[in-house]
């Protein structure tokens, strides 16, 4: 199985698309991009130094672009790539990202959602000095009593011994003064607390422009990094979009659904690396592809072909299909037969692990066509487990 990966905020460096505007289909792709969102793309991601391209307002629009014309260029018949992708998933702002090649939101909508989202998040950090420390190693029990006592927040979860602590410069102080045993500390150059309480401004901020987009249900596995479910529905994944700006990325349980989905392959969009890195570490025998410039295109087309295989999800309009959103026993909720009409937001039923327990919503309600698995059958993320014709179609 292949999944496709991309980056969040960190990951850009000076110059990194320096080589990929040598290609003029790319370079013309970049340009829309840098018009609908107002940025000029191309100036940032080849001429701009590393402390303008760490602004967060520039940043964000800059790694969501560079991964979506870059998906391009590998895929450019897009609709053959559905055939062969498993699932994807985005490291906080690469959400967005992923959201996008899953075809939940079109570019532009992207490109004007990532550009709120950058400014809004720079306007909340602004607000109050605040900051990120990564906390590498340590007992993990130690270094989360470690992080509550000094009142931070464990913004990014990457597992493998890689947290990430947020919360107010004097907050980061004291840890720096009294941090967890065998751990170590190492300061991000970042504008504020992402992923915390002190990006709720920006939350607010998205929210609102939220109600305005229209969503499509995904047309591969979507593995969320809020709690590393599997979301199918549009809405979902746009809502966990909006909400995931001020809640802890859960890149450690993203890497458990895909190791639940026995996955084969990852291979992260530009500028490629640490998703990567972190999958080395985390599942041992995946194999990883690190697109970092478009000499590797050919190499990670045969990757892509190594590991591709047919995905289960399907955009047929004339129905919808709830899927599994963990890896789990699935129990029915009750007596719901072929034919049995369904309101919205109605449970069909839960999928039951060690984590907890997971509701199944149908969140457009509809008819059910067809039952694909029965009470107390085992499920792995993103299983169809019903067929639905939707309300009102």
């Amino acid at each position: 199985m292949l999944v496709i990966v991309a980056p969040g905020q960190g990951a850009q460096t000076p110059g990194f698309l320096t080589p990929w505007l040598e290609d003029p289909h790319f370079a013309d792709r970049l340009n829309w991009l840098s018009a609908v969102s107002g940025i000029d793309l191309a100036h940032y991601g080849t001429e701009a130094d590393a402390d303008t391209i760490r602004d967060t307002a520039i940043a964000q629009p800059l790694l969501v672009a560079s991964s979506l014309v870059a998906a391009l260029s590998l895929f450019p018949h897009p609709a053959d790539a559905f055939r062969r992708i498993g699932a994807v998933a985005g490291h906080s702002v690469g959400e967005i990202a992923a959201a996008t090649g899953a075809g939940v939101i079109t570019a532009e909508q992207a490109m004007v959602f990532v550009r709120e989202r950058g400014r809004a998040m720079a306007a909340a950090s602004a607000a109050t000095p605040t900051g990120m420390t990564a906390v590498l190693g340590g007992e993990r029990t130690e270094v989360l009593d470690a992080l509550e006592r000094h009142g931070l927040t464990p913004a990014n979860d990457n597992g493998a011994g890689q947290l990430v602590a947020a919360g107010t410069l004097e907050q980061l102080q004291a840890l720096a003064n009294n941090p967890p045993a065998k751990a170590r500390l190492m300061p991000l150059s970042v504008a504020g607390a992402f992923h915390t309480s002190h990006m709720r401004p920006a939350v607010d901020v998205l929210a609102r422009l939220a109600r305005a987009i229209y969503t499509h249900d995904t047309r591969t596995r979507l593995i969320s990094n809020r709690d590393g479910q599997v979301v199918h529905s549009g809405r979902d994944v746009l809502a966990r979009m909006v909400s995931q700006v001020s809640s802890p990325v859960r890149w450690d349980l993203c890497l458990q659904t895909m190791r639940d989905l026995d996955v084969t392959g990852i291979l992260e969009m530009p500028p490629a690396g640490t998703l990567t890195s972190i999958a080395k570490r985390q599942l041992k025998g995946v194999d990883t592809f690190a697109l970092k410039t478009p000499d590797q295109l050919d190499d990670a087309r045969a990757f892509a072909d190594k590991h591709g295989e047919t995905t289960p999800m399907d955009s047929s309009p004339t129905w919808r299909m709830l899927v599994s959103p963990a890896k789990g026993t699935f129990r029915q909720t009750a007596e719901l037969p072929q034919g049995a009409r369904l309101t919205a937001g109605v449970a069909v039923g839960e999928v039951a692990n060690l984590r907890g327990t997971t509701a199944v919503l149908a969140p457009h309600g509809g008819t059910i066509v067809e039952w694909i698995v029965e009470d107390r059958d085992l499920v792995s993320p993103g299983q169809p487990l019903v067929r639905l014709h939707p309300e009102g179609e």
